[in-house]
């Protein structure tokens, strides 16, 4: 392990920043990722800082091969084309790049999660007589779920977000069980990680539901469980994630810093 890589105590970092890093490093070996705004975006602008300098993103405003000094506010912040090896309309960069195969990871976040990964970003319910809260809605996410070669979600964990019945489905993961995907005729291979900030869930290779295979150094496995809405079954293979190391860390700090700036100036 060389200087860079010096593993840190758990005191040093935050859960969120432990999410992002555990995030970015399941990018490593991608050459291509449609990237959603947000949680997603931060880890893929880890990923290609540390892990994958050649990782090409995608964003749905057309730009590709961006290379953003500082995390968008939006598909459409101006640093994403000015920094974009090349601008496409959004017709070619579904048809053409999505639909197309060309993309190895789609890379979402979500309001709500259930077993099966699938994801709502439309609709929550806030019970009987009172008005739903209305989402930003689904975006690129269902064609992005649907042709990439494989998905990833981060998001936070809580019973609040992995529910086990969604309020509206937005993206199909894998419906209801393993068959749905090829029913609805989707070929790719759907989600295959929900990285959040107490573990790591992946789809039972069998049944396709959402299984525990890892929690991040601090964590126990009762406090994962607590945070999920359905009885979440624990791997065979079961790990703590590796802590974030010195360059991880500072990387992702600088990137903040650097947003924050840009944003909000010196204050």
């Amino acid at each position: 392990m060389t200087a860079t890589e010096t593993a840190t105590d758990t005191a040093d970092w935050t859960s969120d920043e432990i999410m992002t890093v555990v995030a970015a490093r399941a990018l490593a070996g991608s050459a291509t990722c449609f990237v959603g705004i947000g949680l997603p975006s931060e880890a893929a602008n880890l990923a290609r800082a540390v892990h994958e300098p050649n990782l090409v993103l995608i964003y749905e405003s057309g730009t590709i091969g961006t290379k953003p000094s500082v995390l968008p506010l939006s598909i459409g912040d101006g640093e994403l084309a000015d920094t974009a090896d090349s601008v496409v309309s959004v017709p070619e960069i579904f048809a053409y790049w999505l639909q197309g195969g060309r993309c190895d990871v789609g890379f979402l976040s979500a309001a709500q999660v259930d077993r099966f990964a699938n994801i709502n970003t439309t609709v929550v319910s806030r019970g009987a007589g009172k008005p739903e809260i209305r989402l930003p809605g689904a975006g690129g996410a269902p064609e992005i779920a649907a042709h990439a070669n494989k998905t990833l979600i981060i998001v936070r964990h809580s019973k609040r977000v992995f529910v086990d019945k969604l309020d509206f489905v937005t993206t199909v993961g894998f419906g209801s069980g393993p068959d749905d995907r090829k029913k609805f005729g989707l070929h790719t291979g759907g989600p295959q990680k929900v990285i959040t900030d107490l573990g790591v869930l992946e789809p039972d290779p069998e049944t396709c539901e959402l299984t525990l295979v890892a929690v991040h150094p601090g964590i126990t496995v009762d406090q994962v469980l607590d945070a999920t809405g359905w009885p979440l079954k624990v791997g065979d293979k079961f790990q703590v994630t590796k802590p974030p190391t010195e360059e991880e860390l500072s990387s992702l700090r600088e990137l903040h810093a650097r947003t924050k700036k840009a944003h909000l100036g010196d204050t």
